[in-house]
């Protein structure tokens, strides 16, 4: 797996968020985040299919062109980081979008290029010199490409400068192979047989002349669920979030303010959270106008997964765009009041303050009486709140297992999210051993890391059990690194916790090997009643095939 470019330029604080580094050593295993958000869907401008790292709504501006009627993102982020979120991921997806084309004139010929980035609101500028280049030098040229952020505008938002240019086709700086690298434009059609004519100066622009882009950018259609979906091969779509790692929350908005998600896209982002050890906020369909219609459409309502969670009602807020009071989908104040929980209450806690509840400006769209709320809980929907009441009753945060009619170790949300965030440290924690000796040393340098990462976790009440014996275990040795796993280059930790009785054990299985990491659940007796007597059945059961394959 190889960081991309994207998290690599992005700043040191989100750079470290991404997990940028891979390898490491045996040192302490380092927390990972909790509430980083990642966001899929439409945007105004940016960069398409690429995961970028942002700390502020302003910085999404920068990027992506800040609120957009269309954009339902754009409003879920600007939520997000109002109630409280500081992380986030956005990646930008489009259906049909076309980049705007530059025209240069070259003799009687012309030189086309094309955006990378589509969108009508796409604006860049070319201009071509001929300094430092030899009369005897007619295919060279000097190219200045630049992004601006409006026309007719000064103000420059990227901007790239290449020397010594070829027109010639095979030359060692032939312009399509030089371009190929640049993040602003491509080589259009054919080239030229001759270079590109000097830019004009004019008495407007004294010291240089520029070439507009054409006016032929489009924003495309509204999206489908294919848009966001994309490829797994290709990294498009929600699959952009490959290149990256470090986030725990997805939120996909509305495709339009008309158009829910689809089954299929929930469906596809879930397997994608569990595989990324993240949450899934799943919006509230635009048609559950009340929690008595919720209700009633929940009995039937076939997506259900321990990887997302719901709140209900939609939100109504001032839309800044129409001037008036909209209703939204409330993905982005979910993402952003669970960071701002997090930073008040460890990830295993409940919260018991006005943390819970939404900031000033939102309110939920439709009342939900005491009573719709404990019924909606046994569904699975947890209840948005505008103020925090003692007299309210007292309703545990779940998971949208929890209503899909058979029991689940994963129906609180706390539960949930604390066991994703210990699979996801540990994991990236111990990938030193895909790159150190399989050996007996570096196994049991392991399992002292795991055991010190899980001891300080019980030591903070993390934990069922009054001994440590009754709250974790770590097994890595011979009883999981076979001479078969051994010889197919992979080193195995097998650990499991205790979340709400003493020796009830959740376990689960790393492989680390050098083409990539995986974590699984594996079966284990839930009714021992010692770690020791744990122990001894996963030894027996591996010896006999049963635990841990291939």
């Amino acid at each position: 797996m190889t960081p991309s470019a994207a998290v690599l330029s992005a700043p040191p604080h989100l750079r470290a968020l991404a997990g940028a580094t891979f390898g490491g050593t045996a040192g302490a295993i380092a927390r990972t985040p909790t509430a980083v958000t990642a966001f899929v869907g439409r945007t105004l401008k940016g960069p398409v299919n690429r995961a970028i790292a942002i700390a502020s709504f302003a910085e999404f501006q920068q990027h992506f062109g800040g609120l957009w009627q269309p954009s339902t993102v754009a409003y879920a982020v600007e939520q997000f980081f109002e109630n409280g979120g500081r992380h986030a991921f956005v990646v930008r997806v489009v259906n049909g979008a076309r980049p705007p084309t530059l025209t240069l004139r070259a003799g009687a010929r012309e030189l086309r290029l094309q955006g990378i980035n589509p969108g009508s609101r796409e604006y860049l500028r070319a201009s071509v010199d001929y300094d430092a280049i030899r009369a005897e030098e007619p295919d060279l040229f000097n190219l200045v490409v630049q992004r601006l952020r409006a026309t007719p505008s000064e103000q420059i938002e990227d901007q790239e400068i290449f020397r010594r240019l070829s027109i010639a086709a095979r030359a060692d700086r032939a312009i399509k192979d030089v371009l190929s690298e640049s993040a602003l434009v491509r080589v259009l059609g054919a080239l030229p047989t001759e270079r590109p004519d000097r830019s004009i100066r004019s008495p407007q622009a004294p010291v240089v002349d520029y070439v507009h882009s054409n006016p032929d950018g489009d924003d495309g259609a509204a999206l489908t669920d294919y848009d966001v979906i994309g490829s797994e091969l290709e990294g498009t779509g929600l699959f952009a979030l490959q290149a990256i790692e470090g986030f725990n929350l997805l939120c996909i908005p509305p495709l339009d303010r008309e158009q829910d998600v689809g089954m299929s896209t929930l469906m596809i982002a879930a397997r994608f959270c569990r595989e990324r050890h993240a949450m899934l906020i799943v919006d509230p369909p635009a048609a559950w106008s009340s929690a008595r219609v919720a209700l009633e459409a929940l009995r039937s309502w076939p997506f259900r997964s321990e990887n997302a969670l719901m709140h209900f009602p939609r939100l109504s807020a001032f839309d800044r765009l129409r001037g008036r009071i909209e209703t939204f989908a409330p993905c982005g104040a979910v993402a952003g009041m669970l960071a701002r929980l997090d930073e008040a209450w460890p990830v295993w806690a409940p919260a018991q303050s006005e943390d819970a509840t939404l900031r000033s400006g939102l309110r939920p769209a439709t009342a939900v009486s005491d009573s719709e709320r404990v019924r909606l809980a046994q569904a699975g929907v947890n209840t948005l709140l505008a103020v925090c009441a003692p007299a309210l009753p007292s309703v545990p945060a779940c998971t949208l297992a929890a209503g899909g009619g058979v029991s689940s170790d994963w129906k609180y949300l706390s539960a949930r999210r604390l066991a994703l965030f210990i699979n996801a440290s540990i994991e990236r924690g111990t990938r030193w051993l895909a790159f150190e000796q399989n050996s007996h040393p570096a196994w049991q340098r392991a399992r002292e890391q795991t055991e010190a990462f899980l001891d300080a976790l019980d030591a903070e009440g993390a934990f069922a059990g009054a001994a440590a014996e009754e709250s974790y275990f770590v097994i890595c040795d011979e009883r999981v690194n076979t001479r078969d796993s051994v010889s197919q280059g992979k080193v195995k930790i097998l650990y499991g916790f205790a979340l709400t009785r003493p020796c009830d054990f959740h376990a689960c299985l790393i492989t680390h090997q050098g083409s990539g990491s995986q974590v699984r659940t594996v079966s284990a007796n839930r009714q021992t009643t010692s770690q020791r007597r744990l122990e001894w059945e996963i030894e027996t059961s591996i010896l006999r095939g049963i635990v841990i394959g291939p």
